[in-house]
């Protein structure tokens, strides 16, 4: 029996509109409208694509966008100052600096530069401790997304086995942390561990975030696991060039219970939980209830 496909695409949409409803409510409630400043260092052209992206929805779901275009060698000096000026803007709720940045600045000393309430893709050292001890903070975006869409689609995923691939900063430990605040049983995983896929087949939940192109087959399974697939890669097949995720989709989905495709499942999400952080940063900051269901 074929998996159930986890719709990213439509789901991302669902929650745009409750971000959007949530924000309607704001302003017509308290005469407040979040604000999200986006910074981009350079000309990268996938950045400039992700950039505008993020600009058009924010201004979709009512917010005011902020767009600051830097040159690719603008000072450490200019862009902390431009970040000091966004961190005690009153109209500015969350703050984002598109990485990567050029090679002259130093991406940690930038991030934490940010005042971590409007920290709103979670990288903050400061979220990254509060996360790791249970409190209340801003989460990284892609691991939101695939904790809302494991909630809806288990319901609960209390003693669940869950299985991470990847240990980077970005995704990997978060997702780990989220899976343990909603008390699933969790292992992180990567690309050293000694015998991967036996690792893997024990799992009910196998998230796939370790950056290779179609390492986990289906053959790693477990019979009606959900495969939660992060991974976005460029290949060359066919002659063609094909977007494919860390996990084989032909062959997991033979097996899986459920599973998101690439694209079209975790990377729409990625957008819609950043603007549902900066709803959630504008709350907090008046003191406001957060919004039901577009948190961790």
């Amino acid at each position: 029996m074929a998996a159930t496909v986890i719709d990213g695409k439509a789901f991302a949409a669902k929650v745009r509109g409750q971000v959007a409803e949530h924000v309607d409510r704001l302003k017509s409630g308290h005469g407040i409208t979040p604000g999200l400043a986006v910074v981009l260092v350079g000309s990268d052209p996938a950045s400039e694509v992700y950039v505008r992206s993020k600009g058009k929805m924010t201004v979709e779901v009512g917010m005011k966008s902020f767009e600051h275009k830097l040159s690719a060698d603008t000072s450490e000096k200019d862009l902390l100052d431009l970040i000091d000026k966004l961190n005690n803007d009153p109209e500015v709720h969350g703050i984002l600096v598109q990485l990567p940045l050029p090679d002259h600045l130093d991406e940690d000393l930038v991030i934490n530069s940010i005042t971590p309430a409007k920290d709103v893709d979670g990288f903050h050292i400061s979220n990254v401790g509060l996360l790791s001890t249970g409190q209340k903070s801003m989460v990284p975006c892609t691991p939101l997304g695939c904790l809302m869409m494991l909630r809806d689609h288990h319901g609960s995923i209390s003693g669940m086995d869950a299985v991470v691939i990847g240990r980077a900063n970005i995704v990997g430990k978060p997702m780990a942390q989220l899976l343990l605040r909603d008390s699933a049983t969790v292992t992180i995983a990567h690309s050293r561990t000694k015998d991967l896929p036996e690792v893997v087949r024990r799992a009910d939940i196998v998230v796939a975030a370790v950056g290779r192109p179609e390492m986990v087959v289906g053959d790693w399974i477990k019979p009606g696991a959900t495969v939660i697939d992060v991974g976005i890669n460029r290949i060359e097949r066919d002659g063609k060039t094909k977007l494919v995720g860390d996990a084989d989709y032909e062959s997991c989905a033979k097996v899986a219970g459920a599973i998101t495709p690439v694209p079209g499942g975790v990377g729409p999400m990625t957008i819609a939980c950043l603007l549902a952080n900066t709803l959630t940063a504008c709350c907090r900051a008046n003191g406001l209830d957060e919004p039901e269901g577009l948190t961790a």
